[in-house]
Protein backbone atom coordinates (compact mmCIF):
# COMPACT_ATOMS: atom_id res chain seq x y z
CA UNK A 1 0.00 0.00 0.00
CA UNK A 2 1.19 3.49 -0.69
CA UNK A 3 1.16 6.22 1.88
CA UNK A 4 -1.63 8.07 0.09
CA UNK A 5 -4.01 5.12 0.53
CA UNK A 6 -3.26 4.83 4.27
CA UNK A 7 -4.24 8.35 5.20
CA UNK A 8 -7.01 10.70 4.29
CA UNK A 9 -7.35 14.41 4.92
CA UNK A 10 -9.30 15.23 8.05
CA UNK A 11 -12.83 16.36 7.32
CA UNK A 12 -13.64 19.97 8.07
CA UNK A 13 -16.06 19.99 11.00
CA UNK A 14 -19.23 21.94 10.29
CA UNK A 15 -19.06 25.43 11.74
CA UNK A 16 -15.29 25.43 12.18
CA UNK A 17 -14.71 26.99 8.79
CA UNK A 18 -16.83 30.01 9.66
CA UNK A 19 -14.99 30.44 12.97
CA UNK A 20 -11.62 30.20 11.25
CA UNK A 21 -12.73 32.58 8.51
CA UNK A 22 -14.00 35.04 11.10
CA UNK A 23 -10.77 34.87 13.12
CA UNK A 24 -8.58 35.26 10.06
CA UNK A 25 -10.66 38.21 8.87
CA UNK A 26 -10.47 39.87 12.30
CA UNK A 27 -6.70 39.43 12.47
CA UNK A 28 -6.28 40.89 8.97
CA UNK A 29 -8.52 43.81 9.90
CA UNK A 30 -6.46 44.38 13.06
CA UNK A 31 -3.18 44.36 11.13
CA UNK A 32 -4.63 46.79 8.58
CA UNK A 33 -5.81 49.07 11.40
CA UNK A 34 -2.36 48.94 12.98
CA UNK A 35 -0.83 49.93 9.64
CA UNK A 36 -3.31 52.80 9.27
CA UNK A 37 -2.62 53.98 12.82
CA UNK A 38 1.16 54.01 12.32
CA UNK A 39 2.69 57.46 12.47
CA UNK A 40 4.27 58.98 9.39
CA UNK A 41 7.75 58.43 10.83
CA UNK A 42 6.93 54.75 11.51
CA UNK A 43 5.64 54.26 7.95
CA UNK A 44 8.71 55.99 6.49
CA UNK A 45 11.01 53.96 8.71
CA UNK A 46 9.27 50.70 7.75
CA UNK A 47 9.51 51.57 4.03
CA UNK A 48 13.22 52.39 4.30
CA UNK A 49 13.87 49.23 6.31
CA UNK A 50 12.01 47.12 3.71
CA UNK A 51 14.00 48.70 0.89
CA UNK A 52 17.31 48.39 2.74
CA UNK A 53 16.60 44.68 3.19
CA UNK A 54 16.09 44.07 -0.52
CA UNK A 55 18.33 42.79 -3.30
CA UNK A 56 17.64 46.03 -5.20
CA UNK A 57 19.38 47.92 -2.38
CA UNK A 58 22.34 45.53 -2.55
CA UNK A 59 22.63 45.85 -6.34
CA UNK A 60 22.40 49.66 -6.24
CA UNK A 61 25.14 49.78 -3.62
CA UNK A 62 27.34 47.28 -5.42
CA UNK A 63 27.11 49.35 -8.62
CA UNK A 64 27.53 52.71 -6.86
CA UNK A 65 30.45 51.66 -4.66
CA UNK A 66 32.03 49.66 -7.47
CA UNK A 67 31.86 52.70 -9.76
CA UNK A 68 33.21 54.98 -7.02
CA UNK A 69 36.12 52.62 -6.41
CA UNK A 70 36.81 52.08 -10.11
CA UNK A 71 36.94 55.84 -10.74
CA UNK A 72 39.13 56.56 -7.73
CA UNK A 73 41.70 53.85 -8.44
CA UNK A 74 42.02 55.32 -11.91
CA UNK A 75 40.72 52.47 -14.09
CA UNK A 76 37.94 54.53 -15.71
CA UNK A 77 39.51 56.45 -18.61
CA UNK A 78 38.65 60.11 -18.95
CA UNK A 79 37.42 60.59 -15.38
CA UNK A 80 39.76 62.09 -12.79
CA UNK A 81 39.78 60.43 -9.38
CA UNK A 82 37.99 62.67 -6.87
CA UNK A 83 38.49 60.55 -3.71
CA UNK A 84 41.78 58.67 -4.14
CA UNK A 85 42.13 57.99 -0.40
CA UNK A 86 38.46 56.87 -0.13
CA UNK A 87 37.88 59.15 2.87
CA UNK A 88 34.65 60.53 1.40
CA UNK A 89 33.45 57.01 0.60
CA UNK A 90 34.15 55.87 4.17
CA UNK A 91 32.36 58.93 5.56
CA UNK A 92 29.34 58.41 3.29
CA UNK A 93 29.14 54.72 4.23
CA UNK A 94 29.39 55.56 7.94
CA UNK A 95 26.64 58.17 7.81
CA UNK A 96 24.44 55.81 5.81
CA UNK A 97 25.05 53.02 8.34
CA UNK A 98 24.05 55.33 11.21
CA UNK A 99 20.79 56.28 9.53
CA UNK A 100 19.97 52.74 8.38
CA UNK A 101 20.59 51.29 11.84
CA UNK A 102 18.31 53.96 13.34
CA UNK A 103 15.53 53.14 10.86
CA UNK A 104 15.93 49.43 11.55
CA UNK A 105 15.73 50.06 15.32
CA UNK A 106 12.56 52.13 14.91
CA UNK A 107 10.98 49.33 12.87
CA UNK A 108 12.12 46.70 15.37
CA UNK A 109 10.62 48.68 18.25
CA UNK A 110 7.30 48.73 16.43
CA UNK A 111 7.51 45.00 15.70
CA UNK A 112 8.38 44.29 19.36
CA UNK A 113 5.25 46.18 20.42
CA UNK A 114 3.15 44.07 18.07
CA UNK A 115 4.84 40.89 19.32
CA UNK A 116 4.18 41.90 22.94
CA UNK A 117 0.49 42.44 22.15
CA UNK A 118 0.37 39.03 20.44
CA UNK A 119 2.09 37.45 23.43
CA UNK A 120 -0.46 39.04 25.77
CA UNK A 121 -3.28 37.71 23.59
CA UNK A 122 -1.73 34.23 23.60
CA UNK A 123 -1.41 34.34 27.39
CA UNK A 124 -5.04 35.40 27.84
CA UNK A 125 -6.27 32.67 25.50
CA UNK A 126 -4.12 30.06 27.26
CA UNK A 127 -5.37 31.17 30.69
CA UNK A 128 -8.96 31.03 29.49
CA UNK A 129 -8.43 27.56 27.97
CA UNK A 130 -6.78 26.36 31.19
CA UNK A 131 -9.68 27.66 33.26
CA UNK A 132 -12.23 26.03 30.97
CA UNK A 133 -10.35 22.70 31.03
CA UNK A 134 -10.19 22.82 34.82
CA UNK A 135 -13.94 23.33 34.91
CA UNK A 136 -14.47 20.46 32.45
CA UNK A 137 -12.32 18.15 34.61
CA UNK A 138 -14.52 19.00 37.59
CA UNK A 139 -17.66 18.22 35.57
CA UNK A 140 -16.25 14.91 34.28
CA UNK A 141 -15.16 14.00 37.82
CA UNK A 142 -18.68 14.67 39.12
CA UNK A 143 -20.15 12.56 36.29
CA UNK A 144 -17.72 9.72 37.01
CA UNK A 145 -18.56 9.75 40.71
CA UNK A 146 -22.31 9.77 39.94
CA UNK A 147 -21.85 6.77 37.60
CA UNK A 148 -19.73 4.96 40.20
CA UNK A 149 -16.49 5.03 38.19
CA UNK A 150 -13.44 4.51 40.40
CA UNK A 151 -10.91 7.36 40.35
CA UNK A 152 -7.46 5.80 40.16
CA UNK A 153 -5.26 8.76 41.13
CA UNK A 154 -7.31 10.89 43.51
CA UNK A 155 -4.36 13.20 44.40
CA UNK A 156 -3.55 13.91 40.76
CA UNK A 157 -7.20 14.58 39.97
CA UNK A 158 -7.58 17.08 42.82
CA UNK A 159 -4.46 18.88 41.58
CA UNK A 160 -5.81 19.05 38.03
CA UNK A 161 -9.13 20.47 39.30
CA UNK A 162 -7.39 23.55 40.73
CA UNK A 163 -7.10 26.75 38.69
CA UNK A 164 -3.54 27.76 37.93
CA UNK A 165 -2.55 31.16 39.27
CA UNK A 166 -0.52 33.10 36.68
CA UNK A 167 1.11 35.05 39.50
CA UNK A 168 2.26 31.83 41.18
CA UNK A 169 3.73 30.58 37.89
CA UNK A 170 5.57 33.88 37.34
CA UNK A 171 6.84 33.84 40.94
CA UNK A 172 8.08 30.28 40.43
CA UNK A 173 9.84 31.23 37.20
CA UNK A 174 11.44 34.24 38.89
CA UNK A 175 12.61 32.09 41.79
CA UNK A 176 14.08 29.52 39.39
CA UNK A 177 15.92 32.28 37.50
CA UNK A 178 17.49 33.57 40.74
CA UNK A 179 18.99 30.15 41.54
Amino acid sequence: MTKSTLTHPAPTPPGLTSVLDRNITRMQERRAADERDATLSERVSDAITRFAGSMTFVIIHAVAYGTWIAINVGIVPGIEPFDPSFVMLAMEASVEAIFLSTFVLISQNRMMGAAARQSDLDLQINLLAEHELTHLVSIVDAMARKMGVDIVDEAHLSEIKQDVSPEAVLDGLDAADRK
